[in-house]
């Protein structure tokens, strides 16, 4: 995908009258931003990590303070914190471990990752009855630590594990994937693979799973039916490395239902097709739209472990796709009952794909008009889709970080939320203004100029000036475009 260095940033469409609107809060590279629907700035808390930032009712957010620093850090932050609308730290966490690495005063740290949960809500975002607590209340925070299990690999590993804290911050559950590496599904081919290399990250050790998410899956029908598989209190997550996604019983920690690492395992998981790399599963709350199915956003890129190939001589991400899918997906028939894909998009040629492509971050948030906000993440873009697949809001995050030096720099946004105008009653409603998009064909920066009418027209002999110009195919009509469009298969293009 060709990625132009000039572009329109800040809102760049708003249909209010399709819209779910209310605020929206994504971490920046100046702190936790709170924008609302035509991209005002409505409160930053300057420098306040996100990993993610999730707001909460009455005007407080989530966010983080320092990352651990040194060669035996990876994504470790040391406090998470709960902060009111003026700054003020209300409640924050660190005491998971006292980290003593060498040329670093040794701290308490939460060593937390990607992802932490109040009691009160299933999920991080809006959903009818869904309150998350704000001055009382256990929090679930995933975290790392270090073991060392010679069943998985020789080599040290950054093990994924999921504590819950009381308010008062002790530790009262707490789960470990390598407790559970025989519950995972790995082929002797992976284990092999894994056992070698488990995605070591120097001194740090091997993120041989990389969990990136989770969620408590709540009141939901399955378990009404009888599942206990689908317990409100079981934790499902996802775990890009591994390709994995599976659900917890909290009551035994152990894995209760499964789908990968590898999805040509049966009927069902290939029509399905591979899940890569994915962020942010979780069960759509009840009194949503599509309550009960899961929601993924499927990254592509690369993950998994198994035989090596022309892509992964290791066999270390043996499985590869460039492009990326968000799905909606029935959890016992594995049926796909939503999706936003390249085809949804709008790009139907296969050289096209790419460009609704996001390899890493990322997710999709289901809301309550039944609209989708999706952040496809590396590229900074929050967009929010109608079931039927129409763009009706689409921000461009302005903020730019730079890395290396500086000689590299991108505008990614880990995750976004969308919360209702009422859950921050520090500010008036806003006003609420269309945005139409803009004529990229006629638009052009100060300095330039719209070709048309400056230069000398003139028609080739036989050739019809004002037809339709197709760049393959026919070219004796216009339906070429057309009917390429009806006759390219979407399982065709969605193949790996």
């Amino acid at each position: 995908m060709g990625y132009p260095t000039i572009f329109p940033t800040g809102t760049t469409l708003y249909k209010k009258e399709k819209a779910y609107s209310g605020y929206t809060i994504f971490p920046s590279a100046r702190g936790a931003l709170l924008i609302d629907m035509n991209g005002r700035e409505v409160q930053l808390w300057a420098g306040l990590g996100g990993f993610p930032n999730k707001i909460l009712p009455g005007g407080y957010v989530f966010g983080t303070t320092g990352t651990r620093p040194g060669k035996y850090a990876y994504q470790d932050q040391i406090d998470l914190v709960q902060v009111d609308w003026d700054g003020n730290i209300v409640w924050k966490f660190n005491k998971n471990e006292y980290v003593e690495d060498e040329g670093y005063e040794p701290s308490w740290q939460a060593r937390q990752h990607h992802d932490y949960q109040r009691e009160g809500s299933t999920v991080g975002y809006y959903y009818p009855g869904g309150t998350p607590k704000t001055s009382s209340g256990n929090t679930l925070i995933l975290t790392h630590e270090n073991v060392h299990n010679p069943n998985i690999s020789d080599k040290l590993l950054i093990d994924d594990k999921i504590i819950e804290v009381d308010w008062d911050g002790n530790i009262i559950w707490s789960w470990k994937a390598s407790d559970h590496f025989e519950e995972l599904g790995f082929d002797e081919a992976a284990k092999n693979t894994l056992y070698r290399n488990p995605g070591i990250h120097g001194d740090a050790g091997g993120d041989w799973m990389h969990i990136n998410n989770f969620a408590t899956l709540g009141e939901n029908k399955w378990y009404d039916g009888g599942d206990e598989r689908f317990h409100p209190d079981n934790i499902i997550f996802d775990a890009r490395n591994s390709n994995i996604l599976a659900i917890i019983e909290k009551s035994t920690g152990k894995i209760v239902w499964r789908l990968g690492p590898d999805f040509n395992e049966n009927e069902a998981t290939r029509k399905l097709g591979w899940i890569i790399g994915q962020h942010h599963l979780h069960m759509i709350p009840k009194g949503l739209p599509g309550e009960g199915d899961l929601l993924v956003f499927d990254n592509g890129g690369e993950g998994g472990y198994g035989v090596p190939n022309p892509a992964s001589a290791n066999g270390v991400n043996n499985a590869h796709r460039d492009y990326s899918r968000v799905l909606q997906f029935n959890p016992v028939t594995l049926e796909i009952t939503w999706q936003y894909t390249p085809l949804e998009a709008g790009f139907f040629l296969f050289s096209d794909a790419s460009k609704f492509y996001s390899s890493y971050i990322s997710s999709a948030q289901r809301l309550p008009n039944g609209n989708t906000l999706i952040t496809e993440g590396s590229d900074g873009r929050l967009i929010e889709v109608t079931p039927e697949h129409e763009i009706v809001w689409e921000y461009i995050n302005p903020y730019f970080k730079t890395a290396f030096g500086g000689k590299f720099s991108n505008n990614m946004i880990y995750r976004a939320y969308r919360v209702p105008y009422e859950w921050i009653p520090q500010l008036e409603h806003p006003e609420e203004i269309n945005i139409e998009p803009i004529d990229i064909e006629t638009f052009r920066v100060p300095g330039s100029v719209v070709g048309k009418g400056l230069g000398k027209f003139t028609e080739v002999e036989g050739v019809d000036p004002f037809k339709r110009q197709t760049t393959g195919g026919s070219s004796d009509d216009e339906e070429t475009v057309d009917s390429c469009i009806v006759t390219i298969k979407k399982s065709d293009v969605m193949k790996s």
